[in-house]
């Protein structure tokens, strides 16, 4: 196949900046030549490329809307989108890791954390010296995290941790865990190395999706941590769900990659493949899935658009991240779903990308909110009733 061709049926490039330009196309074209050569083997194995860690460190990714101080690049939002377009261009399970890092590690520390978590983590978080997960997802409570049954006690001056958290991506190999817990004074986060006495993070193994990805669960078992380990501006579930806001932003502009690697593949296979003496391109069929596959992502690129330049201006409300995640991601999945038919056979090989992202998509549905708790939370901002109770 050619090099990757970005649907731009609307021109949309001429409504970035230089800069916002120049950060998608150089993070494109790491992912090109650095991780779409050995994503098929890492996803095969059910292994992350760790390796790759530092060169995304170099790119800037981990973190770059914050400040230079903690030695991040302090983009704009919209910039911070098109690096999540691109990595899940790649593959779900690269923007997890990154969107993690970024949106529900660093993001808490520095809105909620003190001056001194800040100075400590941030610039180890955004070097990649540091890898971090958050704790929030419990085996019984997803969609309803404030049933969690966690628990931080007071013992001294020390807080002592006891729970599990699950579907954690990044635990296992992370040396920072951003941990929520039920406390005296509500629900409370916790930053919580990993080497913690009492705290472990075995891997979940036998997934069929997000394979090139660390999943994991967090086991606390009287991990004791010191009373500065609280985030201080952080206090109910206002604190944990901020930072999904954060990371569902991301999301909303990682199904557009995802969406624009299985059209780009998709396109280019019908125009190679010959049907009956003619390329599949040429069929009445094909055309109209690939025309109804275009129109969709290019709904999706606006959204995201709009969405970005909205944080970018400081209007973004929680409602408007879930419009674009529920949008944009079900896009992406039922895309990959019509665009890997049109591949035939060959769309359930690892040769081709379309079965893998399409696979990948179903575990993006479902995490940082599930499709349709998107929906009631659209549907709550529209009438004011909260029909999820």
């Amino acid at each position: 196949m050619d090099a990757f061709q970005q649907l731009d049926f609307l021109q949309l490039d001429d409504q970035f900046s230089e800069d916002e330009l120049m950060v998608r196309d150089t993070v494109r074209s790491w992912v090109s030549e650095r991780f779409l050569p050995v994503v098929m083997e890492h996803w095969e194995a059910g292994t992350f490329p760790m390796e790759l860690t530092s060169e995304l460190a170099e790119l800037g990714v981990f973190g770059p809307t914050f400040p230079e101080k903690y030695g991040c690049a302090a983009m704009n939002s919209v910039s911070y989108g098109l690096i999540c377009q691109e990595l899940e261009r790649g593959d779900s399970g690269l923007r997890s890791f990154v969107s993690v890092q970024g949106s529900l590690v660093m993001y808490p520390i520095f809105a909620y954390g003190s001056e001194e978590q800040k100075d400590e983590w941030l610039p180890k978080l955004a070097s990649g010296e540091a890898i971090g997960c958050f704790g929030l997802t419990e085996p019984d409570f997803g969609s309803n995290p404030g049933g969690m049954l966690t628990t931080a006690k007071r013992d001294g001056s020390d807080w002592i941790l006891n729970g599990r958290k699950m579907w954690i991506t990044n635990g296992t190999c992370a040396q920072v865990a951003i941990v929520w817990a039920h406390t005296d004074d509500g629900i409370r986060g916790f930053v919580v190395p990993t080497d913690r006495p009492g705290f472990s993070a075995p891997e979940q193994k036998h997934k069929w999706s997000l394979r090139a990805s660390i999943t994991s669960e967090l086991v606390l078992q009287d991990v004791r941590v010191p009373a500065d380990a609280i985030l201080p501006k952080a206090k109910g579930l206002g604190g944990p769900l901020g930072c999904l806001t954060q990371a569902r932003y991301g999301i909303a502009w990682g199904g557009v990659g995802a969406a624009l690697a299985c059209f780009d593949e998709a396109l280019q296979y019908s125009k190679e493949r010959i049907v009956f003496d003619k390329p599949l391109a040429g069929f009445q069929i094909p055309q109209k899935k690939l025309a109804d596959v275009a129109t969709e992502i290019t709904m999706a690129q606006l959204l995201a658009l709009r969405i970005g330049r909205m944080k970018d201006a400081g209007r973004l409300e929680h409602q408007h991240v879930s419009m674009a995640k529920r949008n944009n991601v079900a896009m992406a999945l039922e895309s990959a779903r019509i665009l890997r038919d049109m591949l035939g056979a060959n769309g359930i090989t690892l040769e081709y990308n379309i079965g893998r992202h399409m696979l990948n998509l179903e575990s993006v549905y479902t995490y940082e909110g599930t499709h349709d708790i998107h929906t009631l939370a659209i549907g709550q901002a529209l009438t004011g009733h909260a029909a999820y109770r």
